[in-house]
C-alpha cells in the first residue's frame, strides 16, 4: 500500500548534496524547484552558499541546513585533485564521527517527518535514511566508491576501507535516478535514466548582452573554473581581436582586468551569461557540461588532473561537438586564440531532453508516495565485493555497467581494431593474405615484413583510414581527429612494433641482479614516426600560434598523438618545441626534463615517448633538425603488470632510431629505454621489461642476467608447456609507493650485508692466530661479500649461515640514513619518515635468483608429470615471497587460490586423472601489488577450458571479468621495422 504523507498531499523531502563544487548544488536547485512548485516542502542539507538556492528559488517551503558530511574531493588546485588528501579529508569528515552522524541524522529526519531522503551523491545519508525506517535515492552521474576505488590504489590499503563502506552505504538506496554522461556505479541495483537537469536562463540573449556592455559584433567569451580562480594575470592579447571575455568567480583583490575582461559579479546567475556568449573556457563538471549542452554552447575545457568522471562527460561533450581541449600550459601562457577559434567552427549537435529537474522530480513524488521503479534492462550490477577490482578499471570493460549510453560505446567502437586482445592464430592466419593484399592496395612497403602479424596489418589499416577521417564530416573522438591531421602522406613513415611482456620468473629481482625469464606477449605497441622539413609539417594550430608568438618559422616541432586517451586520465595529444630540450647549445638535463613533463598530469604519459628525444640526445649526442610526428597506438592493457610503458618505450627509441639512420643494437636501446624511465619518467624499474621487449622472439623466454643487462640467450618453451597471463583488475603500477619500498629495502639491505661483512673481516683479522687454511676462506667470502654489487650474487646458504639473523626487520629511512649514509640506488630517494622492510626485501632476490636458476634447468630436462609438478612449486614459492615483502593483493592471491583449487580437484577427481594435472602453479608477476598473475600449465585445449573456467569464478566473485594474455610473438629487434609511403597521393 502506498504511504500516506502525515501532512496530508504535501510531501517531506530530506535533499542531501555533496560538499564537492557547487555543480551537485545547481543541479539539485532545479529538482527542489519542482518539488517545491508541486507543493511540497524541501529540507536541503549543503554546504553551498545559500544565494544558489535562494536566488532561484523564494519558497517558504524551502529549508537550508548548513552541514557538510560529505566533502568530495579536495583540489589542491582548480585542475588538480590531491587523491591521498581528498581519502583523509573523507575519513575526518565522514568516516571518524560516523556513529555521531548516523545518530544525529537519523533523529533529524524523523523530526522532520520526512518522506524521502534524497542523495546526491551522500553516501552516509543512504544508511541514515535506512535506520530511520525512510526510502532513499539517488540522484546522480557518479558515485563516490567509484571515485575513490582509484585514489586507494595510489594510496595503498590504509584507506581501502573506505570505499566499501561507502559502497554498503550506497546499497541501502532503493534506486538510482541515473544522470546523462555517467559513470560506471556497480553499487546501485536498479536504474531510472532522465535527461539533462540544467538551469534555465531568466533573460533573453539580448537583454544579457545589453546589460553588460556587449555589441553586436562583439564574441563572448565566459571564463569559468566553478567559483575556483587560477589568481589570472590575465592580458589582453589572451583573446583574438573583437572577442570579450566575462570572467566568473574573479577573486576581490583580483587585478585591474585589460579593458577586453569583464568581471562579473560573485552571484551571477551563471546560465544567463553563457546564453548570451559564444563560448566558454573552463573545467569539466556536470553542471558546466550539461548546460553547455544545453545551450548548444562550444566548451573550451582543460582536463583537470585524477577526477575520475571527466572521461565521460568528455566523451559526451566530443560526442556532441561541442567540445575542444585546451593544453593546460597553452591555458596558463595565454595561447587561447586558437582553441577559440576552433570552438566558434563547432556544430553542437545535442538534441536531447532538457527537463532532467522536471522529471526527476516526479520520480520522486511517486517514489515518496511508495511507487517501485525497477530497471527493465537486465543490469548485471551486483553489489559490490571488491571496489578496488572494480573501480577506476570498470571505465576499461565496456558492456559491464548497466547499460552504456550511445556516446560511450561510440567512443569504444571507434577504437575497436586496437583495443583487447589481437585476432586468433587462426583467425589471422584464415585473413592474412587479405589483409596484407588490403594494406598492398594502400602503401608501398620500401623496407620491411609486417611477418603476418595481424595487428600490425589492422595498424596499417588504421593509418590509410585516417586520410578518409580527415576529410569526412562525420563526428570522432578527438585524437582521431588529431591523428588524421598528423602525417604528410606524401612522405615516408617510419612503423616500429614492440610487445608488452609476461614475467615468467624473476620479477622484482632484476634490480639486485638476478636472472629471470621473460616472455614477449601477443599485445603490442605500434609507433609511425614521420621525419619531415619543419616547412611540410602539417602543425595544429595551436602549435602554429605557439611558433607565431615566438616569433618562429619553420623551426622542429614534435607531434604526437596517442590511441586510446578516452581509456585514461591523460590527453590524446602532446606537441613541444624540440629547442624546448635545449638550453645554451647543449641538452637539457634529466631533472629539467622530468620537470617539464610533470607540470601537467594528463600529458605527463608524453614522458615515456618524448623522452626518448632527449636520451638520445645526452647518450648519443644526436641533434634533431628536422620536425617529427608520431602516432602511438598500443594493445598492450595499462595497469596490468605486463610492460605496458617499456613496449612504448621501446616502440618509440626504435621507430625514433630507424627514421634518423642510427644504428643501435637490440641490446643497447633497450638500456637506453631504461633510462628514459628511470630519469625522465622518474620511475625505478630494473631494465629486464625493456630487453624483452627489444631482445624477446615468439615463444621462447629471454635468459638475462641483471648485472645490469647480460642476455645469456633464448629457452625454448616446451611444446608440451604453456603459460598464460590472468589479469586481476587490481591496477598495478611500479611507481606506487609499495614497489619502491620494497627496492629501497632491498638496496638497504646490501648495504647492511656488506658492512656486516667488513666489520667481521676486521674482527677475524684482529683474532687471527697463524695460517689456517677455512679462516683464510672464510676471510675472501667475506672480502667478496663485503663488496657485493648484486644481492643476487650472495647465495641462499651464505646469506642464511652469516647474515639473515643479523638483518633488522624493517628501518626508517632516518635510522638508516645516520648509520649507513646511503644506499647506492640512483633510481631511489629514501623519505626519512618511511619504514621499510628489510628482511623480506633482501630475501626475496636472493632466493629468487636461486629459483629462476632452478626453473631454466627444468624447462631444458625431460619432460614428465615431476618436471611441470616442480617446475608449478617454484612459482607458487615465488609468489609467497612477494607477499612476504607485502607486494600481494587480494585480486591476485584470489586467482592463484582459483588455480590451485583448479590443479587439486583435477587431481583429486579419478575420473578424469588419466594425464595428470592440466594446471601446475601460478605467481604474481612484474611490480606486484595488483596487475596480472603468469599461470603455468599443459599446452592443450582442456587447459585453456580451465583458464576459461577461473576467468568466470572470478567474474562470478568480484565482479569483473580477467583479460587472458595468451600467445607470443617477436621483439622489437627481431621485427625490425617498416617503411612506408602511400601509394594514392
Amino acid at each position: 500500500m502506498a504511504k500516506e504523507s502525515e501532512t496530508g498531499n504535501r510531501l517531506v523531502f530530506a535533499y542531501y548534496v555533496t560538499g564537492h563544487g557547487f555543480g551537485h548544488a545547481t543541479r539539485c536547485v532545479e529538482v527542489v524547484h519542482h518539488l517545491i512548485l508541486s507543493g511540497h516542502d524541501v529540507h536541503v542539507v549543503t554546504g553551498a552558499p545559500d544565494f544558489v538556492f535562494t536566488s532561484q528559488i523564494q519558497s517558504p517551503r524551502l529549508f537550508l541546513r548548513k552541514l557538510v558530511i560529505d566533502c568530495g574531493v579536495v583540489q589542491a588546485d582548480a585542475l588538480t585533485v590531491d587523491r591521498l588528501a581528498s581519502l583523509e579529508k573523507y575519513s575526518e569528515t565522514a568516516v571518524v564521527p560516523r556513529d555521531s552522524i548516523l545518530a544525529t541524522e537519523v533523529k533529524w529526519l524523523k523530526s522532520i517527518k520526512a518522506d524521502l531522503v534524497v542523495s546526491d551523491v551522500v553516501p552516509v545519508a543512504c544508511r541514515a535514511a535506512a535506520d530511520a525506517g525512510i526510502r532513499a535515492v539517488c540522484v546522480t552521474n557518479f558515485s563516490w566508491d567509484f571515485i575513490y576505488a582509484e585514489y586507494v590504489v595510489v594510496a595503498g590499503y590504509h584507506h581501502r576501507s573506505i570505499v566499501w563502506q561507502i559502497a554498503e552505504d550506497y546499497s541501502h538506496c532503493q534506486f538510482l535516478i541515473r544522470l546523462p554522461g555517467f559513470c560506471p556505479m556497480p553499487a546501485f541495483r536498479d536504474v531510472v535514466d532522465v535527461p539533462l537537469v540544467v538551469r534555465k536562463p531568466r533573460k533573453s540573449r539580448k537583454e544579457v548582452r545589453d546589460e553588460l556592455g556587449i555589441k553586436d559584433n562583439e564574441m563572448a567569451m565566459v571564463l569559468n573554473f566553478g567559483g575556483q580562480s587560477l589568481d589570472w594575470n590575465l592580458k589582453e592579447e589572451y583573446l583574438p581581436p573583437g572577442w570579450i571575455c566575462l570572467v566568473c568567480g574573479a577573486h576581490d583583490n583580483q587585478q585591474e582586468l585589460p579593458h577586453n575582461f569583464k568581471k562579473l559579479a560573485k552571484d551571477v546567475y551563471t546560465p544567463d551569461v553563457m546564453a548570451a556568449s559564444d563560448c566558454m573556457l573552463g573545467k569539466i563538471g556536470y553542471g558546466t557540461c550539461s548546460e553547455a549542452l544545453a545551450y548548444k554552447l562550444p566548451f573550451v575545457f582543460v582536463r583537470r588532473d585524477y577526477f575520475n568522471e571527466e572521461p565521460f562527460l568528455r566523451n559526451m561533450l566530443e560526442y556532441h561537438e561541442s567540445g575542444v581541449e585546451m593544453i593546460r600550459r597553452d591555458l596558463l601562457v595565454g595561447h587561447w586564440r586558437p582553441y577559440l577559434e576552433i570552438a566558434t567552427t563547432l556544430k553542437p549537435s545535442y538534441e536531447g531532453g532538457v527537463n532532467g529537474g522536471e522529471v526527476a522530480a516526479k520520480i520522486l513524488q511517486d517514489a515518496a508516495h511508495g511507487k517501485n521503479y525497477k530497471s527493465d534492462q537486465d543490469s548485471g550490477a551486483r553489489r559490490l565485493c571488491d571496489a578496488i577490482v572494480l573501480g577506476f578499471q570498470l571505465q576499461r570493460a565496456s558492456g559491464r555497467d548497466i547499460s552504456i549510453p550511445e556516446w560511450y560505446t561510440n567512443a569504444q567502437n571507434e577504437l575497436g581494431f586496437r583495443t583487447g586482445s589481437p585476432q586468433s592464430s587462426d583467425a589471422a592466419n584464415n585473413n592474412s593474405s587479405f589483409f596484407q593484399n588490403s594494406v598492398c592496395d594502400e602503401f608501398e612497403i620500401l623496407h620491411g615484413d609486417v611477418k603476418g602479424l595481424p595487428d600490425t596489418i589492422n595498424f596499417l589499416k588504421s593509418l590509410a583510414e585516417l586520410r578518409v577521417s580527415h576529410n569526412s564530416e562525420k563526428p570522432c573522438i578527438r585524437e582521431r581527429k588529431a591523428a588524421a591531421a598528423l602525417f604528410n602522406w606524401e612522405e615516408e613513415i617510419y612503423v616500429a612494433r614492440a610487445p608488452g611482456r609476461l614475467d615468467v620468473v624473476g620479477g622484482i629481482a632484476d634490480y639486485s641482479g638476478s636472472l629471470v625469464l621473460q616472455m614477449p606477449i601477443r599485445e603490442a605497441c605500434h609507433v609511425a614516426v614521420q621525419k619531415i622539413q619543419p616547412a611540410k609539417q602539417r602543425l595544429w594550430k595551436h602549435a602554429q600560434a605557439r611558433q607565431q608568438a615566438k616569433g618562429q618559422k619553420q623551426t622542429p616541432v614534435l607531434q604526437i598523438v596517442s590511441y586510446g586517451s578516452e581509456l585514461s586520465n591523460r590527453g590524446p595529444t602532446f606537441d613541444m618545441d624540440i629547442s624546448d630540450f635545449m638550453d645554451g647549445g647543449k641538452p637539457i638535463s634529466y631533472e629539467k626534463a622530468k620537470h617539464y613533463f610533470s607540470q601537467d598530469t594528463s600529458q605527463r604519459w608524453a614522458a615515456y615517448v618524448a623522452g626518448a628525444i632527449i636520451v638520445l640526445m645526452k647518450e648519443l649526442n644526436v641533434r634533431f633538425e628536422s620536425s617529427i610526428s608520431m602516432l602511438v597506438s598500443s594493445a598492450v592493457p595499462e595497469g596490468k603488470g605486463v610492460s605496458s610503458s617499456a613496449s612504448v618505450e621501446v616502440a618509440t627509441m626504435s621507430a625514433i632510431a630507424y627514421a634518423h639512420g642510427l644504428n643501435i643494437s637490440p641490446r643497447e636501446l633497450a638500456l637506453l629505454c631504461q633510462k628514459v624511465e628511470n630519469y625522465v619518467v622518474g620511475t625505478p624499474c630494473g631494465v629486464m621489461d625493456q630487453m624483452t621487449c627489444a631482445c624477446g622472439e615468439e615463444n621462447k623466454l629471454l635468459a638475462m642476467i641483471c648485472q645490469p643487462a647480460e642476455v645469456l640467450g633464448l629457452v625454448d618453451i616446451p611444446s608440451h608447456i604453456q603459460f598464460w597471463g590472468i589479469d586481476s583488475g587490481i591496477r598495478h603500477s611500479i611507481g606506487g609507493a609499495d614497489y619502491g619500498s620494497v627496492r629501497i629495502g632491498a638496496f638497504m639491505g646490501r648495504k647492511i650485508i656488506t658492512s656486516i661483512a667488513s666489520s667481521m673481516i676486521s674482527q677475524a683479522s684482529s683474532n687471527s692466530n697463524g695460517h689456517n687454511n677455512n679462516h683464510e676462506h672464510d676471510i675472501r667470502l667475506l672480502k667478496t661479500e663485503a663488496s657485493l654489487n648484486h644481492l643476487c650474487n650472495l647465495t641462499p646458504h651464505r646469506y642464511e649461515h652469516t647474515y639473515v639473523k643479523n638483518l633488522p626487520e624493517s628501518i626508517s629511512g632516518e635510522a638508516f640514513l645516520k648509520e649507513y649514509k646511503d644506499h647506492n640506488d640512483s633510481a631511489t630517494v629514501i623519505n626519512t619518515k618511511c619504514i621499510y622492510p628489510i628482511k623480506p626485501a633482501t630475501t626475496h632476490p636472493i632466493y629468487e635468483n636461486f629459483r629462476v636458476k632452478a626453473f631454466k634447468a627444468l624447462l631444458t630436462s625431460s619432460p614428465s608429470e615431476d618436471q611441470l609438478t616442480a617446475l608449478g612449486e617454484l612459482l607458487y614459492q615465488c609468489h609467497y615471497s612477494y607477499s612476504g615483502c607485502g607486494l600481494g593483493s587480494y585480486g591476485t592471491d584470489r586467482l592463484i587460490q582459483l588455480v590451485q583449487e583448479m590443479q587439486h580437484n583435477n587431481n583429486n577427481n579419478k575420473s578424469t586423472q588419466t594425464d595428470g594435472s592440466l594446471l601446475y602453479g601460478a605467481k604474481i608477476t612484474g611490480g606486484g601489488s595488483g596487475g596480472t598473475i603468469c599461470v603455468l600449465g599443459k599446452n592443450s585445449p582442456q587447459t585453456r577450458q580451465r583458464i576459461t573456467q577461473i576467468q568466470k569464478r572470478y567474474q562470478n566473485a568480484t565482479g569483473y571479468k580477467p583479460f587472458v594474455f595468451e600467445g607470443s610473438s617477436p621483439g622489437a629487434g627481431k621485427f625490425g621495422y617498416l617503411k612506408i609511403r602511400s601509394k594514392n597521393k
